[in-house]
């Protein structure tokens, strides 16, 4: 295979600057404004698509892209398949990474927490808000599973779709949610000439502290 040369891809950064005290000792309130303007952005599609590094059962850590669907001042929420590799790889290891990259606003968001399981009545009231399809789809894909053919999957969506036809779907037991409790969380804000903007939060003694890292 031919080397490919990629050196020349690079741009400047220069829409924004961040200083800790646009912060203003409340990392978790920060995020939501930037959070908020990424949603705002008419460039950005998925504001709430982020990056979820877990520490595999082969002790390879893996990194895919989930979606965030609440946060609050505990964490960051979102659901999946518990009996997926990246269920099983939190079951095993409970610390994980998350991180969001805006790149219209030249802005990322890295977050190291701590994984709780959503309790099950909060589980069941957001599986109720999907859509239908959503909803079998969870009962029909044995996720990370290996499968000879798609139509193994097609087939059990249809016989699914006739089975539950004009009944309310529950929950299955094996998918729900999860809490990400931060521990450390990172804004970073590109700058030119790779000088960018680091601003690290992370918890010490039950309240943030606040530093600047050289980028």
């Amino acid at each position: 295979m031919k080397k490919e040369d990629i050196g020349h891809l690079r741009k400047s950064y220069e829409k924004s600057v961040l200083e800790i005290k646009d912060l203003n000792g409340d990392p978790m309130g920060f995020f939501k404004k930037w959070f908020d303007e990424a949603v705002a952005h008419s460039q950005i599609e998925e504001a709430n698509a982020m990056s979820l590094a877990t520490l595999g059962l082969d002790d390879f850590p893996k990194a895919r892209i989930v979606l965030l669907k609440s946060f609050t001042l505990e964490g960051f929420v979102f659901y999946t398949n518990y009996q997926s590799e990246k269920g099983m790889a939190i079951e095993h290891h409970s610390k994980v990474g998350l991180s969001f990259f805006w790149p219209p606003l030249e802005r990322q968001v890295i977050i190291k927490g701590e994984v709780e399981k959503l309790p099950p009545d909060t589980s069941d009231a957001y599986f109720k808000t999907r859509p239908r399809g959503s909803q079998i789809g969870a009962i029909v894909s044995d996720q990370s599973k290996v499968i000879t053919d798609r139509s193994i999957i097609e087939t059990k969506l249809e016989a699914l779709e006739i089975q539950y036809k004009d009944k309310d779907i529950n929950r299955p037991a094996h998918w729900g949610g999860y809490l990400v409790v931060p521990k450390c969380i990172e804004f970073w804000q590109g700058r030119p000439n790779r000088l960018h903007d680091r601003i690290r939060c992370q918890i010490k003694g039950g309240f943030w502290n606040l530093e600047r890292l050289a980028p």
